[in-house]
């Protein structure tokens, strides 16, 4: 009798240890995958039913010792809904993100000078993002106090995370809440001398800054000449505000019976600043509209290198203009 109980005793022993090792060697096993894969847990998807995906797919061998270590350990095994990559990992690694809910996240990108049309176009290839309907976008757009034809400049340009199932309106809503706080900031350091009456007076010369040049060490200055000319009652005279105005004529050529064309944005035109900013202005860009750098510039061209020539006259303008861009 003694001698059975040793024996059951010792039976019991060795199958604890045995299953410990085992426990311990499933908490080294790799999936082995050639590539990283998307996979999508739905609602009720227990760690069973996607195990045996998992082994169908080839990415892990059995499934006996996970369906164990489940039973020891349900809390840890809970898997949240959600889209995860499946990449070369620990299996029990992946499992913990899942059932913490750390799904993948895609990225989203406004493009620094982008339009809202161009946005809109984008979200179109974003994966896994939900979109709206046009008139459920307006309303929004509505709600939002923006102009829904021209909602241009109120998108904050950058990459934003997201879910697999949110709505291309909670990118839309963070980049506009990012705008908007960008925008009250800067209008509180602002240089109080800046002729503009409003911060969506800043969105709209911004956005024409952001569309006169990318390279950031000159948009103050040409901030400054735009500041010149307002102060003067000059007319801007600047180009992208006309292509703007072209719309989808524009074929990237600007010709003399656009620049002569009345349009609301031709600001060869019209007095002062075009009704709607033209794109989506950097936070470098509005900070340097409100902040102009001191000049006494009226007006710039290109100078072929991605900067620009500045001149204080109109004689040096036409000079720069037959030497940067005649090429005489």
């Amino acid at each position: 009798m003694i001698r059975a109980i040793a024996f059951l005793f010792t039976t019991l022993i060795a199958a604890v240890a045995f299953v410990g090792i085992q426990l311990k060697q499933l908490q080294a096993t790799q999936i082995s995958i050639s590539e990283p894969t998307l996979y999508q847990v739905k609602a009720g998807t227990g760690v069973n039913a996607m195990c045996r995906t998992f082994k169908a797919n080839g990415w892990i061998i059995d499934c006996f010792w996970l369906k164990v270590y489940a039973k020891i350990n349900p809390q840890l095994v809970e898997l949240k809904q959600g889209m995860y990559l499946i990449e070369s990992q620990p299996l029990l690694s992946l499992i913990s993100k899942m059932s913490k809910g750390r799904d993948h996240q895609f990225a989203f990108t406004i493009v620094e000078g982008s339009t809202f049309k161009q946005v809109l176009a984008s979200f179109k290839d974003a994966p896994y993002l939900e979109l709206v309907s046009e008139q459920s976008l307006r309303t929004t757009l509505s709600m939002w106090g923006i102009n829904q034809t021209n909602p241009e400049g109120w998108f904050y340009p950058d990459t934003y995370h997201y879910s697999a199932g949110d709505s291309q309106l909670d990118i839309l809503n963070r980049a506009y809440e990012k705008m908007a706080n960008t925008l009250d900031i800067a209008w509180q350091t602002r240089d109080t001398s800046v002729p503009l009456k409003s911060k969506y007076d800043a969105l709209i010369l911004a956005s024409i800054i952001e569309k006169e040049s990318g390279h950031n060490a000159e948009r103050d200055l040409i901030a400054s000449v735009f500041i010149n000319r307002l102060h003067k009652g000059m007319r801007l005279q600047t180009d992208p505000t006309v292509i703007y105005g072209l719309g989808d004529e524009y074929q990237g050529d600007i010709k003399k019976e656009h620049l002569k064309r009345h349009t609301d944005y031709n600001t060869y035109r019209i007095n002062g600043l075009p009704p709607t900013p033209i794109a989506m202005p950097s936070e470098q860009a509005i900070y340097a509209t409100l902040n102009p750098r001191y000049s006494d510039f009226y007006y710039f061209v290109a100078s072929g290198d991605g900067k620009h020539h500045f001149s204080k006259t109109l004689a040096e303008h036409n000079a720069a203009v037959r030497k940067y861009i005649l090429k005489k």
